[in-house]
């Protein structure tokens, strides 16, 4: 047994109110519950689990854990990782919280931002040649266009910025707000209005 469960296998109340909550939280965010409930078992683990400890510690199908496990893979979550004289598959999550933000995020942008900027370029497209399509609306895709482009350019920035100024930016919060309307009193007036 692990540290995560005892010896009739039962989580610890915190470990279950995380793992239920974390459950709760992928379901907001569109995941899956159980992937999310795998994800955060794991993340609380002392050690690598097989599919079937998963499959027990949380009274889930094998075939659900199996499904879940292959999604946290793809979203480079979780990871195979071989334990001596076990030739089970065993998992274990990232642990390094600002890897797991950035996978995250990545894994987010590549499923939702990528296709909204493909499909914006494509509506922009369509409305150049076509006279029905209004100067307003023209203006009002191109300014969104604009964003998308702008958000996938500073996300790509922060891709190359090393962690620990990522976290001291972070940690900076409104700093840097104050900071970038340094000397600028009327715009950070008209900003705040």
């Amino acid at each position: 047994m692990t540290e995560t469960t005892d010896q009739t296998g039962k989580l610890p109340p915190a470990v279950e109110r995380f793992v239920l909550h974390w459950g709760d939280m992928g379901n907001e965010w569109g995941v899956n519950r159980s992937v999310a409930q795998i994800h955060a078992l794991l993340y609380l683990g002392d050690r690598p689990l097989t599919a079937e400890e998963i499959a027990e510690t949380l009274g889930m199908a094998r075939s659900n854990v199996s499904t879940s496990l292959r999604e946290l893979i793809g979203w480079k979550l979780i990871r195979r990782v071989p334990v001596l004289g076990d030739r089970r598959d065993h998992f274990e999550a990232e642990t390094d919280l600002l890897q797991m933000v950035t996978r995250i995020a990545q894994g987010r942008k590549e499923r939702e931002i990528d296709p909204a900027a493909a499909a914006l370029r494509a509506c922009m497209a369509e409305a150049q040649g076509d006279p029905r399509v209004s100067a307003v609306a023209r203006e009002r895709l191109a300014e969104m266009q604009r964003f998308v482009e702008t958000l996938n350019s500073w996300y790509d920035q922060m891709l190359g910025v090393p962690p620990a100024k990522i976290m001291a930016l972070i940690r900076m919060g409104a700093k840097v707000v104050n900071f970038l309307s340094f000397g600028r009193k009327g715009e950070a007036a008209k900003d705040k209005g």
